[in-house]
């Protein structure tokens, strides 16, 4: 069984997000734990280009895209680490940075 942590900075972002993102992306999540991460795909879910184990929930609503980068670690944890409404065609490189050094303070301390 999988089980989800969220970075308690995420928590906060989930909260400002119109509800029909939040839901999209709850709904996602639940999928995810369900299913387990290797089985859920695109359009849901997509490997970030270039990160070997990250990835972004991609939930699209009436008022925007959001987006939540998270990674899976040992004992069938997903962490959901870094969330950002997207406004570019291409996810902004800073955003992804965010993301990569929480990656890295989950995975090494």
């Amino acid at each position: 069984m999988w089980v989800v942590k969220y970075d308690e900075r995420l928590e906060e972002w989930l909260e400002t997000i119109p509800a029909d993102i939040k839901a999209k992306v709850l709904r996602i999540v639940d999928m995810l734990v369900e299913f387990g991460p290797h089985n859920v795909r695109e359009p849901y879910v997509k490997h970030v280009e270039g990160q070997r184990k990250l990835f972004e929930i991609r939930a699209k609503g009436k008022d925007g895209i959001g987006r939540v980068f998270y990674c899976t670690i040992a004992g069938q944890k997903i962490i959901l680490l870094h969330g950002f409404t997207k406004k570019t065609v291409e996810t902004p490189k800073r955003e992804i940075a965010i993301a990569v050094k929480r990656m890295r303070e989950v995975m090494y301390g």
